[in-house]
């Protein structure tokens, strides 16, 4: 499958985004998906996952409440709310894919990767 993520910009504190994830192919149905994000001199962090159907979100402590992560898998896409944006919220994010059931929040979990989209945070 490939990953084709859009929606980021500049925003200031407080403000949303809403970013997109669009996959290739037939069986986007199959996929596990996440997104991450890295900021500049850390380490890809998990943001949020959701199961084939939908039925099931997990989401990092620090984006619980602020973020919704939902797919439409008519439209093979998956998408990202972000409400209540704050600076540490600076960075690239990317959408990931995997057919297995991720064990761990790692990134070393999923097999295909979107380019990444970058998000900014400032006033």
């Amino acid at each position: 499958v490939q990953l084709q993520a859009s929606g980021g910009g500049l925003v200031q504190p407080g403000g949303s985004l809403r970013l997109s994830c669009a996959a290739s192919g037939r069986t986007f149905s199959r996929y596990f998906l996440a997104w991450f994000r890295q900021a500049p001199g850390k380490e890809r962090e998990f943001v949020a996952s959701i199961s084939r159907k939908g039925y099931t979100t997990v989401y990092r402590d620090s984006v619980k409440g602020r973020f919704t992560i939902s797919r439409d898998n008519d439209k093979s896409t998956v998408y990202l709310q972000m409400n209540t944006l704050k600076p540490e919220d600076t960075a690239l994010y990317y959408c990931a894919a995997t057919t297995q059931d991720p064990v761990t929040r790692g990134p070393h979990e999923y097999d295909y990767w979107g380019q990444g989209t970058q998000v900014t945070v400032s006033s």
